[in-house]
């Protein structure tokens, strides 16, 4: 996808993202949308546009790779699923930034679209992402230990819970099965795993 391309795809996720502020809840499911990767390094053209976003849920619902409870609904109202985004869930009680996300920029969150982070990409002014006077990412990185015993306690709950009736039927809908589930946290550990013996 060409550079420009990916910048309107970018403002238009960002207007998606808005929109999950008029739906009724107590509490915002969604609470920040943060760009990084390829984009904000200005690459030209580029694979895709990598996204984190970030939910409000403890850290334990999620593990890194998974699809928490309630995200089924998410990816298909902002259309992550139809190509041209990577994406990744976050939890509002822990960094964005971690081994896999590097300097992530933060484009839009409830206080709504921050219309200079879309203005400087499109303009291609790199450098004003990471003005100092206003931090867009977070700058702590989460721990690979904690995100790989957070990880393994996931691949453990999916497992021991994997056959259970209740659980299958919880974990089924909107394109996703219990072998989603499964697939994602084995991966996720994975992954984890092999960064913490690098």
């Amino acid at each position: 996808m060409r550079y420009a391309r990916a910048v309107e795809r970018l403002r238009m996720l960002a207007e998606a993202c808005e929109q999950t502020r008029r739906l009724p809840a107590e509490e915002p499911f969604l609470r920040e949308a943060h760009v990084f990767g390829a984009l904000t390094e200005g690459a030209d053209p580029l694979d895709e546009i990598e996204v984190a976003f970030v939910l409000n849920l403890p850290p334990e619902d999620v593990a890194w790779g998974t699809h928490p409870p309630g995200t089924a609904w998410l990816v298909d109202f902002l259309r992550l699923d139809q190509g041209g985004i990577a994406y990744w869930w976050r939890s509002s009680r822990e960094p964005v930034a971690n081994h896999r996300i590097h300097r992530p920029v933060r484009f839009w969150s409830l206080d709504g679209i921050d219309g200079g982070v879309l203005e400087a990409l499109r303009e291609r002014r790199l450098g004003a992402l990471y003005s100092a006077e206003a931090p867009r990412g977070q700058e702590r990185v989460a721990g690979v230990a904690e995100e790989l015993e957070a990880a393994l306690e996931h691949l453990r709950a999916v497992h021991g819970a994997y056959w259970d009736r209740q659980w299958r039927r919880e974990h089924r809908g909107l394109r996703r099965y219990p072998e989603h589930h499964l697939w994602e946290a084995v991966r996720g550990y994975l992954e984890l795993l092999d960064v913490r013996d690098e």
